[in-house]
């Protein structure tokens, strides 16, 4: 409900959080009560997240007095991780979060209440709020807490006190778990399996969220083969108990109103299925079979992740006729992890309107393309009848980007991928040209191999944070078209971009 951005729950106690730290972009309690309302009649439960001491500088923008430095703040514009912190050596911060939640835990009436904690000390962030304080290292001296680590741990569990007596349980990301905490305390681990795992071997009920972020853009795959505990967890039944589950987790740097739905659907359904099903079950190939028709379906509960799409490319085009980008757009995805962000600076006010933005993940039409170039070559013979299937599309795509050219001339925002729709005509010919030489089993030299792959990686490199996603299974083409044995493709096929 609180991050450096902004202040997004209504305070009638502290009624600056939500007036000065929200942009008025913030929900009143009486539409919390309707959204608990909504949720509780289809079993979904509401946990607030309050994130303290760190991502505090809505806290601050608003209360000042909570921080750990001295001054006046404003809400950030930028994504990232940043100073603001607030003081744990100073008895108003807890005389002030004991009245907050005090108010919030009335408000949100399940039992878990998370608090985040993440993010106080982490690689690209130290905690020069709370070194740089005199008052804060005279208090971690009086209190014989060595580090921050410690120091944080000592706010932690003065703030399980505070909601033991609203008797909630404490839910908070990997870094609240310190050998000095309780554990009636949850662990949510973004961190990854190994330290959820950790966490369960010291008693610790925990969370697993690695994995599940649904807004780095990985394929459905990826989350629906992530299992909280694998077949190779090495727990032992009675700490396996203590794995509550997992959650999928959206940030919303890169959504829109009109993008959200596509950025969690439909691969949250597959991920509903993960962690409501035996390990069992994890066939991928059945998994997808079965995600188009939930797509549609759900689609027909009001959902836009497929409507928005050609209202998207209408917009980008200026014309009804979008045939030609999205030709193009189905073949890419946005790019994946926080590369979007280390490509190219967003902020807060930043346009969610380009290709990238209408781009989807996990694109249909290339992953059936490229299923299509796994089963030709795992089986020759059988695979003839797909033959004539991956050439009239590898021929749509050579041919595609003349007609795109046109629309990209006649809409500057479009400029930005006119070089991936060259790549695309580029890398499509060269599919068609190995295709054409397995199909007479020829074989080509080592030149020719490294020409082509030398083409193929430099079109995998992002433009407009989009990747061209059936690049991999032309290489596949083009390796299996030139080694001995085309089952070694992949082998060659790393060795070539080492």
């Amino acid at each position: 409900m609180c991050d450096d951005q902004g202040f997004r729950v209504e305070s009638k106690l502290f009624p600056k959080l939500h007036e000065t730290a929200s942009d008025g972009l913030y929900y009143t309690q009486a539409e919390i009560k309707e959204i608990l309302h909504y949720a509780g009649e289809r079993g979904i439960r509401v946990v607030p997240e309050f994130d303290i001491p760190g991502h505090a500088t809505s806290f601050v923008t608003a209360y000042p007095e909570l921080s750990s430095v001295p001054g006046s703040f404003t809400l950030e514009r930028n994504w990232g991780i940043f100073f603001p912190v607030l003081n744990p050596a100073s008895e108003y911060t807890y005389d002030f979060l004991d009245k907050f939640f005090g108010e919030m835990t009335q408000l949100f009436p399940d039992p878990f209440f998370h608090i985040g904690g993440d993010e106080i000390e982490s690689q690209e962030h130290k905690a020069d709020h709370w070194d740089n304080n005199p008052q804060i290292q005279e208090f971690k001296k009086e209190h014989n807490l060595p580090d921050n680590s410690a120091l944080q741990s000592y706010f932690n569990r003065r703030i399980l006190n505070i909601l033991t007596k609203y008797k909630k349980v404490m839910v908070g990301w990997d870094e609240i778990l310190h050998e000095t905490m309780p554990n009636t305390i949850v662990i949510q681990s973004w961190r990854g399996r190994e330290s959820m795992e950790s966490a369960a071997k010291k008693g610790f009920r925990s969370i697993l969220s690695n994995g599940y972020y649904i807004d780095l853009i990985q394929p459905t795959e990826f989350h629906y083969l992530n299992d909280p505990i694998p077949s190779s967890s090495r727990l032992s039944d009675k700490e396996k108990e203590t794995i509550l589950g997992g959650e999928a987790t959206m940030w919303s740097e890169y959504v829109s109103s009109e993008t959200i739905d596509s950025r969690i659907w439909p691969r949250t359904a597959a991920i509903a299925e993960r962690l409501w099903s035996p390990q069992t079950v994890n066939d991928v190939d059945d998994m997808y079979r079965r995600l188009d028709a939930i797509s549609i379906q759900l689609e027909e509960h009001g959902l836009t992740h497929e409507k928005n799409y050609e209202m998207m490319l209408r917009r980008l085009t200026g014309t009804y006729d979008v045939e030609a980008l999205k030709n193009l757009v189905d073949l890419v995805e946005p790019v994946k992890g926080y590369v979007r962000g280390r490509l190219k600076p967003h902020t807060a006010f930043s346009p969610l309107t380009r290709v990238v933005d209408a781009a989807r993940p996990d694109a249909r039409v290339a992953r059936n393309f490229s299923r299509m170039v796994n089963q030709y070559i795992g089986d020759k013979e059988h695979g003839k009848a797909l033959v004539e299937e991956m050439t009239r599309w590898l021929a749509r795509w050579k041919n595609n980007h003349q007609q795109l050219a046109i629309a990209i001339k006649k809409s500057p925002s479009l400029a930005e991928i006119e070089s991936l729709s060259e790549d695309l005509s580029t890398v499509s010919a060269l599919g068609l040209e190995a295709l054409t030489q397995l199909e007479k089993n020829n074989k080509e030299d080592h030149s020719w191999r490294k020409e082509r792959m030398e083409v193929l990686q430099k079109a995998e490199e992002p433009r407009g944070e989009t990747q061209l996603m059936i690049v991999p299974a032309i290489e596949k083409l083009v390796m299996a078209a030139s080694s001995e044995n085309g089952s070694s493709h992949n082998d060659d096929a790393a060795k070539e971009k080492k």
